[in-house]
């Protein structure tokens, strides 16, 4: 059964324009977390990452978790 994310959450968790090289947010950490252990990838959450790095990080997590709610593909 594949892990289900909301895609609705406000888009708050994108890398700062102003300082991307700052540590994340507390907001940024808590969904890094929630979206690496429902996409199965614990190791993807780090509690020193950057914002940009962070941005960087739930975005492929959610794509990741957006390909495994689609069916399987069939030649």
């Amino acid at each position: 059964m594949a892990a289900t994310f909301n895609s609705s959450l406000p888009s708050t968790i994108s890398a700062d324009a102003a300082d991307p090289s700052a540590p994340m947010t507390s907001e940024q950490a808590a969904e890094l977390r929630r979206l690496a252990f429902a996409a199965f990838e614990p190791d993807a959450f780090k509690r020193r990452l950057t914002r940009a790095q962070a941005a960087q990080r739930i975005a492929m997590l959610r794509a990741k978790l957006k390909l495994l709610d689609e069916p399987p593909h069939v030649l």
